[in-house]
């Protein structure tokens, strides 16, 4: 599978709900009726356009939407948006009648104390979840006079991650009715050049497509644009409904003449390192994996489904084992064995004989499949240049055995001492999904969500392409003593195929003629350094054809990546550590107008002559602990608000005081 397993920018567009004092059930029944007449209860969206810049794989995006009240009385419209889990919201603005209504990026402990207030004075709370696997939805919704016109626009920022050889922008597409004037456009401008640019939609045949889709790529320049008449986006030829309800997936990737990528803009620069054609490093794999009674049926099936298909996958230089985990452990063999085709026939055996029993002792799983990894190394019975990595996956919380979080936490972290990385895959949402990132960050691996879903067996191979084939271990991107400052992270246990290492940073001196950056890893074969280097003249005058960068592109994206980072490390904090974290990714999510986990974006907004307030949250994928607005009664789990609405206008219905309790996150 050669596209991302992961999305790197994804969007969803408006969805407009209409209500007049109406109950949700109601607006459904007239939009229904209304599409035959193009509106939607007298709302016409007349015009879409999402605008995508690319540059150096940082995304800024812009969803702008224009719709006007064709209906006698005043009407309350919804604007949707989804968007990356990963992405930051940067800014939304309202445009009623000419006249515009900014939002602005508050410190959350400000919002909150504004929207507690809100509640408290009875005004309606609106509630954004989490949406699906991929994205989180942005609302806001706002009375419409009589003829009056009304234009949102949500901008949002990413920086693109490489996987599986292509860095991909996939877009949700439901627009839920006929628009005149809907398109999607994709700008992209790469340095290095792009080598491949593809488009492809879930919801519309090739035919119709090619004549709606144009997409292009030359040199450092790529562009794709998606137009669909009024007549392409029917249904069928007499239809008044829109068959644009899918998925819009763009994919590129670009030269890798060089190994290494610099880049310098204003004193700020962005280091890309993607080598390529080096061999693969052998690798010692344990998978640690939940045969618990709450395993049994599909996801059961699913695991043992996928796990043979891995099998198939494995390299023969590889070494592995199996070690299953219920209230007691039970292991394949006593030692890491081989992946010749003898011992692989005989794993395919002992997967598809697994039986889901007991409890959930992950502790002694997991300590069991280090114990065996460190002991093959201790023994030399693997091969000195090899790298080891553990693969947990469960579908719950322990309950057996040692299982307090961070007594687990503690043992698991002792034991692997730093030496190779540990992935933990949440099956389901029965799950502390906090701890199982927290304990795989803080020993150099991540965690993921495997969603139960018919193709959860293929979510799992499809991680273990990801990892299956590292070309570097004990990577170390270096730069001249004293010339580099607010260095991003710049140590990595891993390169693998098909991803990227970005580092970013501030130099000390702008003025300085050249720049060099090293990067040192061990290879398959030998220990390998790859330098880059560049002169700042040169660069200077490449930049200037770069025609349509938005404005500081390096900064922002040294800025998104240092507040994903300290983000992370936040997580496993504790004490000043974490406050000087906190203050430090808090301070830089305001300067540069980013809505992250710590600040929320307030919209004033005109209702009944009073100022009201939508308040932009990022929730968290685990939902427990420190999500927007933490500390409020009755935290929701993962599936939680990214915008919550304060607002007096006509409502869809008046919470009661347990609902706003579980509406706040």
């Amino acid at each position: 599978m050669a596209s991302a397993q992961w999305p790197c920018l994804i969007l969803a567009l408006f969805s407009v709900l209409v209500a007049s004092g109406f109950p949700r059930s109601h607006a459904r029944l007239l939009e229904k009726r209304s599409l035959l007449e193009g509106e939607v209860d007298g709302i016409e969206v007349y015009s879409t356009k999402i605008s995508c810049k690319v540059t150096s794989r940082f995304a800024h995006n812009v969803v702008t939407t224009r719709a006007v009240n064709r209906a006698d009385t005043a009407k309350e419209v919804s604007f949707d948006v989804e968007l990356p889990k990963t992405a930051f919201i940067t800014n939304f603005t309202l445009t009623i009648d000419g006249v515009t209504y900014p939002g602005n990026v508050k410190e959350k402990e400000v919002a909150k104390k504004q929207y507690e207030k809100a509640v408290s004075q009875g005004k309606t709370a609106g509630l954004v979840k989490a949406s699906g696997r991929k994205l989180e939805k942005f609302t806001v919704s706002v009375n419409v006079a009589a003829g009056s016109k009304i234009t949102f626009e949500l901008t949002y920022e990413e920086l693109l991650k490489r996987h599986k050889g292509k860095y991909e922008m996939y877009l949700k597409v439901q627009p839920k009715q006929l628009v005149k004037h809907f398109e999607i456009e994709a700008d992209i401008f790469e340095p290095q050049g792009i080598s491949t640019l593809d488009a492809e939609a879930s919801f519309i045949t090739n035919d119709l497509l090619g004549s709606a889709l144009t997409k292009s790529f030359s040199g450092k320049k790529g562009h794709v644009s998606f137009k669909p008449s009024l007549d392409q986006q029917r249904s069928c030829p007499t239809c008044k409904d829109s068959l644009l309800n899918g998925d819009f997936t763009i994919t590129y990737d670009v030269n890798r003449e060089s190994p290494a990528n610099v880049q310098i803009v204003n004193g700020y620069f962005v280091h890309f390192f993607a080598p390529q054609g080096l061999p693969t490093v052998p690798k010692s794999v344990v998978f640690v994996i939940d045969i618990s009674g709450s395993m049994h049926g599909r996801k059961m099936e699913q695991t043992k489904d996928a796990l043979l298909k891995i099998l198939d996958d494995v390299k023969e230089e590889d070494y592995l084992n199996f070690i299953l985990f219920s209230g007691d452990v039970t292991t394949w063999k006593d030692n890491l064995v081989q992946a010749t085709p003898e011992n692989i026939q005989e794993a395919r055996t002992f997967v598809r004989n697994i039986q889901d029993q007991g409890m959930t002792n992950i502790n002694d799983g997991l300590l069991r499949g280090i114990s065996m990894l460190n002991k093959a190394w201790e023994e030399h019975s693997v091969p000195e240049r090899s790298t080891s990595i553990v693969i947990m996956l469960t579908d719950g919380d322990a309950n057996v055995g040692e299982s307090r979080p961070a007594k687990i936490q503690e043992n698991v972290r002792n034991a692997i001492g730093g030496k190779f990385p540990l992935y933990n895959l949440g099956f389901g949402n029965n799950l502390n999904y906090n701890f199982l990132e927290s304990m795989a960050l803080e020993n150099h691996g991540l965690a993921r969500r495997i969603y139960e879903d018919s193709d959860a067996n293929l979510q799992l191979q499809g991680f273990y392409e990801e990892v299956a084939n590292p070309l570097l271990t004990s990577v170390e991107v270096a730069y001249p003593e004293n010339a580099i400052l607010d260095l991003t992270k710049n140590t990595y246990q891993h390169f693998y195929d098909g991803s990227e290492i970005v580092v970013a940073g501030r130099l000390a001196d702008k003025d300085m003629n050249n720049f060099k950056a090293d990067v040192k890893g061990h290879g398959a074969i030998n220990d390998l350094t790859f330098t880059e280097e560049v002169d700042m003249m040169e660069m200077e005058k490449a930049l200037q054809e770069q025609d349509y960068i938005f404005g500081n592109y390096i900064e922002r994206l040294w800025a998104y990546l240092t507040i994903e980072q300290l983000l992370e490390k936040r997580k496993n904090a504790l004490g000043d550590e974490k406050e000087n974290l906190t203050a430090q990714a808090l301070d830089l999510s305001l300067k540069y107008h980013f809505v992250t986990p710590l600040t929320s974006m307030v919209v004033t907004k005109p209702e009944d002559n009073e100022n009201q307030m939508d308040i932009a949250n990022k929730p968290g994928e685990g939902g427990h602990g420190e999500d927007p607005l933490h500390g409020l009664p009755d935290q929701l789990p993962e599936s939680s608000n990214t915008l919550l609405l304060c607002g007096r206008g006509p409502p869809f219905h008046h919470p009661s005081p347990r609902e706003r309790r579980r509406h706040l996150l």
